[in-house]
């Protein structure tokens, strides 16, 4: 494999200019020494090169350092500003001031070496750490999107349950309990003359009817046929009769008359919103009144449900917007939502709270398209 030329000028540049900021260095040390010079004399020209040759150690490495310190000791020998004296004899005063100042030398340079090679392990280490970051931060987003997809697989398969246990007593359970009140009316037809079990028979038919009773409101709310067979506004308008009557709450519905299909996974996240909330203001709101309203608009459907009760304290209103706090109900209804690319709003003024819904429908199957007779203002 070959190297690369633009590699190697750049190497080659930055090689060159450590070297050039380490001689510059010293020059100014000798400028600034030879300016003094006939103020000071001699006593402080090591010591003005002595800074020169710790930057050269701190910033350009150990070879400009090296050449700076050479550089240092030999013009403070021998002179490299006129007068040059290149045959001069050295005194023992000028050698032992020669000598310290090559020894402080090459401890600056082995303190400076020694800095760089820790500063370039720290960088190699900060380097492999935020490449092992990135690494967990790719798992972790990984993770967390198998997450998604099991919590919509899950969402799902409750959903085709629901369907089926709801299917299967209707069909099942559902009939026998009518072939059983037919034979237990013709059997009471037949012993009516027998006054003692008269009251007996007619307990039992009595009992046969709330069963099915039961058993008939069980299956609508598990999954109400008219959820697949007449549509999301059937099945909301069979709902909320039913819990009127049953919570003795009255409930205002806004929903047009024309309202048309949804995708079949619209529906059934909407409906079981409406649901979710009426529980909730029958159980916590103590409202004597609620109100739901469907539109659709700009290929969104915007549900809007709302109560005149107790309302939710502050902090409540703060834990349903965290990701951790919000309880089974609000957290399905949030991730059912989030699956169709949908959004929740919980807001509460303490005279009462609203629950608002956003999820959007593809214009091909937008309620506009299955009905043409609906205006745009009624959608």
């Amino acid at each position: 494999m070959g190297t690369n030329p633009s590699f190697l000028t750049r190497m080659s540049s930055n090689s060159l200019r450590r070297y050039a900021l380490a001689v510059a260095a010293v020059a100014v040390a000798f400028l600034v020494n030879s300016a003094l010079h006939p103020l000071v004399g001699d006593r402080v020209g090591y010591a003005l090169l002595l800074p020169a040759v710790a930057f050269s150690a701190w910033y350009c490495g150990i070879g400009p350092s090296i050449v700076a310190t050479l550089l240092a000791l030999v013009g403070s020998t021998y002179g490299f500003i006129p007068p040059i004296q290149p045959f001069r004899v050295f005194t023992l005063a000028e050698f032992v001031r020669a000598l310290v100042f090559l020894f402080s030398s090459a401890a600056i340079v082995a303190m400076g070496e020694a800095r760089r090679r820790q500063n370039e392990r720290l960088r190699n280490e900060q380097g492999a750490l935020e490449k092992r970051v990135q690494e967990r931060t790719a798992d972790l987003d990984t993770a967390n999107g198998n997450l998604r997809e099991l919590s919509a697989r899950l969402l799902q398969l409750q959903d085709d349950e629901r369907r089926r246990i709801a299917r299967e007593l209707h069909d099942s359970v559902g009939q026998t309990l009518a072939a059983l009140a037919m034979n237990l009316s013709a059997v009471r037809l037949d012993v009516e003359r027998l006054t003692k079990t008269t009251h007996a028979l007619t307990d039992s038919e009595n009992l046969v009817r709330d069963m099915s009773t039961e058993v008939r409101t069980i299956s609508h709310l598990l999954h109400p046929p008219l959820l697949d067979e007449a549509g999301l506004a059937s099945a909301i308008r069979w709902y909320v009769e039913g819990f009127a009557l049953r919570s003795k709450i009255k409930v205002e519905l806004d929903l047009p008359e024309n309202f048309g299909r949804l995708p079949r996974e619209s529906e059934t996240a909407i409906f079981r919103v409406v649901q979710e909330c009426r529980t909730n203001i029958h159980r916590h709101s103590e409202s004597p009144l609620a109100r739901i309203r469907l539109r659709y608009r700009d290929h969104e459907v915007l549900v809007e449900i709302a109560d005149k009760g107790k309302g939710i304290p502050p902090e409540k209103i703060q834990q349903l917007a965290s990701t951790g706090a919000p309880g089974v109900g609000i957290r399905g209804m949030r991730e059912r939502l989030r699956q169709l690319g949908g959004t929740l709003e919980i807001n509460s003024n303490g005279t009462g709270s609203v629950v608002t819904v956003h999820l959007p429908i593809p214009e091909t199957s937008s309620p506009a398209k299955a009905l043409p007779s609906s205006s745009p203002a009624e959608a």
